[in-house]
């Protein structure tokens, strides 16, 4: 099967990653990475540069076809998540949630658990819902000891 994405390093990105891996400075990955664009540019295929580099044929692969698609450092580095995390919470919600859990428990409750403190949050509609892990999460930020 012909090879969609072929590796062909010019003479400045060899020296580069020629030297990045007799220096032994950087992330194991990076170097396994750029051991891959080596061989790769040598013509060896995906499944002898996989058994030489102890990684899968896929990582092979991928790391063709993001050098292809962009360039050395694209290849070399992650990528960078795209994806942001929402958080249930606002600054005021965080306010009430820390206010909640330092006022007195319900009454038929020695002190207030997470489960408690997310009921009283959704009642409240400080937030339409809330897990107990993101209670959890939020209290340990401001240090706040439940018992």
């Amino acid at each position: 099967m012909a090879k969609k994405y072929i590796v062909k390093l010019n003479e400045a990105e060899r020296v580069e990653l020629s030297g990045m891996i007799h220096k032994g400075k950087g992330s194991a990955r990076k170097m396994t990475r750029a051991r891959i664009l080596l061989l790769a540019d040598e013509g060896k295929t995906d499944g002898d540069i996989a058994a030489g580099v102890h990684t899968s044929t896929s990582t092979v692969e991928q790391i063709r076809q993001r050098f292809v698609e962009g360039n050395v450092e694209g290849a070399l580095n992650d990528r960078v998540s795209r994806q942001q995390r929402r958080t249930c919470l606002d600054d005021a919600g965080r306010a009430t949630l820390i206010a909640v859990a330092c006022s007195p428990p319900p009454e038929e409750r020695a002190r207030w658990t997470l489960r408690l403190l997310a009921g009283r949050l959704v009642e409240m509609e400080v937030t339409k819902r809330i897990s107990t892990e993101t209670v959890r999460q939020e209290l340990k930020k401001t240090n706040l000891s439940l018992g």
